[in-house]
Protein backbone atom coordinates (compact mmCIF):
# COMPACT_ATOMS: atom_id res chain seq x y z
CA UNK A 1 0.00 0.00 0.00
CA UNK A 2 2.91 1.86 0.52
CA UNK A 3 3.96 2.04 -2.98
CA UNK A 4 7.57 0.43 -2.22
CA UNK A 5 6.46 -2.07 -5.26
CA UNK A 6 4.97 -1.35 -7.93
CA UNK A 7 2.13 -3.35 -9.86
CA UNK A 8 3.70 -6.37 -11.76
CA UNK A 9 6.31 -6.44 -9.26
CA UNK A 10 7.02 -9.65 -7.86
CA UNK A 11 7.14 -10.01 -3.94
CA UNK A 12 9.71 -12.06 -1.93
CA UNK A 13 9.67 -16.02 -2.28
CA UNK A 14 8.06 -17.51 0.82
CA UNK A 15 11.50 -18.84 2.46
CA UNK A 16 12.55 -14.99 2.10
CA UNK A 17 9.57 -13.68 3.79
CA UNK A 18 10.08 -16.28 6.52
CA UNK A 19 13.74 -15.35 7.18
CA UNK A 20 12.59 -11.58 7.14
CA UNK A 21 10.01 -11.93 9.34
CA UNK A 22 11.19 -14.77 11.43
CA UNK A 23 7.66 -17.02 10.61
CA UNK A 24 6.44 -20.00 10.10
CA UNK A 25 5.84 -21.21 6.40
CA UNK A 26 2.22 -21.95 7.13
CA UNK A 27 1.75 -18.18 8.64
CA UNK A 28 3.45 -16.80 5.43
CA UNK A 29 1.22 -19.05 3.40
CA UNK A 30 -1.83 -17.31 4.90
CA UNK A 31 -0.94 -14.07 4.63
CA UNK A 32 -0.27 -14.40 0.71
CA UNK A 33 -3.72 -15.87 0.41
CA UNK A 34 -5.39 -13.36 2.04
CA UNK A 35 -3.42 -10.87 -0.15
CA UNK A 36 -4.56 -12.37 -3.10
CA UNK A 37 -8.14 -12.88 -1.85
CA UNK A 38 -7.89 -9.05 -1.36
CA UNK A 39 -7.13 -8.37 -4.97
CA UNK A 40 -3.71 -6.87 -3.73
CA UNK A 41 -1.38 -9.97 -5.16
CA UNK A 42 -1.46 -12.42 -8.05
CA UNK A 43 -0.17 -15.99 -7.25
CA UNK A 44 1.16 -18.08 -10.17
CA UNK A 45 2.14 -21.49 -9.85
CA UNK A 46 5.81 -22.07 -10.30
CA UNK A 47 6.51 -17.95 -11.13
CA UNK A 48 5.78 -16.11 -7.61
CA UNK A 49 3.67 -13.89 -5.77
CA UNK A 50 3.27 -10.46 -7.63
CA UNK A 51 1.85 -6.88 -7.08
CA UNK A 52 -1.71 -7.37 -8.98
CA UNK A 53 -2.14 -4.88 -11.18
CA UNK A 54 -5.77 -2.48 -10.20
CA UNK A 55 -8.87 -3.69 -11.98
CA UNK A 56 -11.16 -1.58 -13.99
CA UNK A 57 -14.20 -1.73 -13.23
CA UNK A 58 -17.36 -1.00 -15.63
CA UNK A 59 -21.39 -1.19 -15.12
CA UNK A 60 -22.52 -4.29 -17.55
CA UNK A 61 -25.77 -2.06 -18.30
CA UNK A 62 -24.05 0.68 -19.15
CA UNK A 63 -21.25 2.09 -22.33
CA UNK A 64 -18.33 2.61 -20.32
CA UNK A 65 -15.76 5.78 -20.69
CA UNK A 66 -12.54 3.58 -20.58
CA UNK A 67 -10.13 6.76 -20.46
CA UNK A 68 -12.77 8.02 -17.51
CA UNK A 69 -12.14 4.37 -15.89
CA UNK A 70 -8.21 4.64 -15.94
CA UNK A 71 -7.87 8.08 -14.49
CA UNK A 72 -10.53 7.64 -11.67
CA UNK A 73 -8.22 4.61 -10.51
CA UNK A 74 -5.04 7.44 -10.33
CA UNK A 75 -3.99 5.79 -13.56
CA UNK A 76 -2.52 7.50 -16.63
CA UNK A 77 -4.53 6.57 -19.84
CA UNK A 78 -3.17 6.58 -23.35
CA UNK A 79 -4.90 5.39 -26.57
CA UNK A 80 -2.56 4.08 -29.28
CA UNK A 81 -4.27 3.55 -33.02
CA UNK A 82 -3.05 0.53 -34.88
CA UNK A 83 -5.50 0.27 -38.05
CA UNK A 84 -7.54 3.13 -39.48
CA UNK A 85 -9.53 2.60 -42.90
CA UNK A 86 -12.46 3.96 -44.43
CA UNK A 87 -13.85 0.98 -46.96
CA UNK A 88 -17.40 -0.24 -47.80
CA UNK A 89 -19.04 -3.20 -46.13
CA UNK A 90 -17.70 -7.16 -46.51
CA UNK A 91 -19.52 -9.80 -46.89
CA UNK A 92 -20.93 -10.15 -43.02
CA UNK A 93 -23.92 -9.46 -42.17
CA UNK A 94 -22.79 -7.43 -38.83
CA UNK A 95 -21.01 -4.79 -41.77
CA UNK A 96 -23.90 -4.46 -44.30
CA UNK A 97 -26.77 -4.08 -41.21
CA UNK A 98 -24.01 -1.50 -40.16
CA UNK A 99 -23.23 0.42 -43.05
CA UNK A 100 -26.66 0.53 -44.80
CA UNK A 101 -25.98 2.27 -48.19
CA UNK A 102 -22.77 3.50 -46.68
CA UNK A 103 -19.16 3.42 -45.58
CA UNK A 104 -17.99 2.07 -42.78
CA UNK A 105 -15.18 3.43 -40.94
CA UNK A 106 -12.79 1.00 -38.99
CA UNK A 107 -10.70 1.45 -36.13
CA UNK A 108 -8.34 -0.70 -34.43
CA UNK A 109 -6.51 0.60 -31.56
CA UNK A 110 -4.76 -0.67 -27.75
CA UNK A 111 -5.81 1.32 -24.48
CA UNK A 112 -2.80 1.62 -21.94
CA UNK A 113 -2.74 2.20 -18.34
CA UNK A 114 0.47 3.05 -16.79
CA UNK A 115 2.00 2.19 -20.01
CA UNK A 116 1.05 -1.17 -20.22
CA UNK A 117 -1.71 -2.30 -22.79
CA UNK A 118 -4.63 -4.00 -20.89
CA UNK A 119 -6.77 -3.93 -23.85
CA UNK A 120 -7.30 -4.70 -27.43
CA UNK A 121 -9.89 -2.80 -29.31
CA UNK A 122 -11.94 -3.79 -33.14
CA UNK A 123 -14.59 -1.17 -34.29
CA UNK A 124 -16.71 -0.57 -37.01
CA UNK A 125 -18.27 2.63 -36.95
CA UNK A 126 -21.40 3.88 -39.61
CA UNK A 127 -19.86 6.75 -41.76
CA UNK A 128 -23.67 7.48 -43.04
CA UNK A 129 -24.57 7.45 -38.92
CA UNK A 130 -21.45 9.82 -37.94
CA UNK A 131 -20.19 11.53 -40.80
CA UNK A 132 -18.00 13.47 -38.81
CA UNK A 133 -15.46 11.27 -37.32
CA UNK A 134 -14.51 10.20 -40.42
CA UNK A 135 -12.49 13.53 -40.39
CA UNK A 136 -11.71 13.51 -36.52
CA UNK A 137 -8.32 13.60 -34.81
CA UNK A 138 -8.92 9.78 -33.10
CA UNK A 139 -4.66 9.46 -32.83
CA UNK A 140 -4.83 10.08 -29.15
CA UNK A 141 -8.68 10.14 -28.02
CA UNK A 142 -9.81 6.62 -28.16
CA UNK A 143 -12.86 6.55 -30.45
CA UNK A 144 -15.14 5.02 -27.89
CA UNK A 145 -14.31 8.84 -25.66
CA UNK A 146 -15.28 10.29 -29.00
CA UNK A 147 -18.53 8.81 -29.33
CA UNK A 148 -19.59 9.49 -26.33
CA UNK A 149 -18.81 12.66 -26.39
CA UNK A 150 -20.20 13.64 -29.72
CA UNK A 151 -23.26 10.95 -30.49
CA UNK A 152 -26.00 10.17 -28.23
CA UNK A 153 -27.55 6.81 -28.34
CA UNK A 154 -30.50 5.51 -26.91
CA UNK A 155 -30.09 1.63 -26.97
CA UNK A 156 -27.11 -0.62 -26.91
CA UNK A 157 -27.01 -4.39 -27.08
CA UNK A 158 -23.64 -6.00 -24.44
CA UNK A 159 -22.45 -9.31 -25.14
CA UNK A 160 -19.48 -10.76 -22.90
CA UNK A 161 -17.81 -13.73 -22.94
CA UNK A 162 -14.54 -15.67 -21.86
CA UNK A 163 -12.06 -16.51 -24.66
CA UNK A 164 -8.45 -17.32 -25.14
CA UNK A 165 -6.23 -14.64 -27.02
CA UNK A 166 -5.39 -15.56 -30.48
CA UNK A 167 -1.87 -15.55 -31.42
CA UNK A 168 -2.39 -11.72 -33.08
CA UNK A 169 -4.27 -10.44 -30.23
CA UNK A 170 -1.93 -11.82 -27.92
CA UNK A 171 1.14 -10.65 -29.97
CA UNK A 172 -0.46 -6.87 -29.56
CA UNK A 173 -1.28 -7.24 -26.03
CA UNK A 174 2.22 -8.60 -25.79
CA UNK A 175 1.23 -11.76 -23.73
CA UNK A 176 1.49 -15.59 -24.63
CA UNK A 177 -1.38 -16.83 -27.15
CA UNK A 178 -3.99 -18.38 -25.32
CA UNK A 179 -4.00 -15.88 -22.39
CA UNK A 180 -7.57 -15.67 -20.46
CA UNK A 181 -9.58 -12.55 -21.22
CA UNK A 182 -12.70 -10.95 -21.35
CA UNK A 183 -14.28 -10.10 -24.37
CA UNK A 184 -17.09 -7.67 -25.00
CA UNK A 185 -19.02 -7.04 -27.54
CA UNK A 186 -21.04 -3.86 -27.89
CA UNK A 187 -23.79 -2.72 -30.53
CA UNK A 188 -25.23 0.65 -30.33
CA UNK A 189 -28.60 2.48 -31.73
CA UNK A 190 -29.58 6.32 -32.14
CA UNK A 191 -32.99 5.52 -32.83
CA UNK A 192 -33.21 2.72 -35.64
CA UNK A 193 -29.82 4.15 -37.07
CA UNK A 194 -27.21 1.67 -35.93
CA UNK A 195 -24.17 3.33 -34.84
CA UNK A 196 -21.54 1.51 -34.03
CA UNK A 197 -19.93 -2.12 -33.10
CA UNK A 198 -16.83 -2.69 -31.13
CA UNK A 199 -15.42 -5.53 -30.02
CA UNK A 200 -12.69 -5.52 -26.78
CA UNK A 201 -10.75 -8.16 -25.43
CA UNK A 202 -9.41 -7.26 -22.21
CA UNK A 203 -7.09 -9.24 -20.09
CA UNK A 204 -8.53 -11.12 -17.82
CA UNK A 205 -6.90 -10.01 -14.36
CA UNK A 206 -7.26 -6.32 -15.40
CA UNK A 207 -10.84 -5.48 -16.13
CA UNK A 208 -13.88 -6.70 -14.52
CA UNK A 209 -17.73 -6.01 -15.34
CA UNK A 210 -20.31 -5.41 -12.48
CA UNK A 211 -23.86 -4.44 -12.25
CA UNK A 212 -25.89 -3.52 -9.23
CA UNK A 213 -29.81 -4.85 -9.28
CA UNK A 214 -33.17 -4.17 -7.95
CA UNK A 215 -36.31 -6.08 -7.72
CA UNK A 216 -37.93 -5.65 -11.12
CA UNK A 217 -42.00 -6.48 -11.85
CA UNK A 218 -40.94 -8.48 -14.68
CA UNK A 219 -40.99 -12.24 -14.37
CA UNK A 220 -38.75 -12.98 -17.58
Amino acid sequence: MAGHLAPGDRLPTEAELMQTYGCARMTVNKALSALSVAGLVDRRKRAGTFVARPKLHSMVLDVPDIAAQVRERGQDYAYRPLVRSVRPAGVEAEETLLAGEGLLLQIDGLHHADGVAFGVEFRLISAAAVPQIVDADLDTVSPGSWLLSHVPWTEAETRISAVAATSNEARRLGVAAGEPCLCVERRTWRGSERVTYVRQLFLGHAYDLVARFGPGTSTR
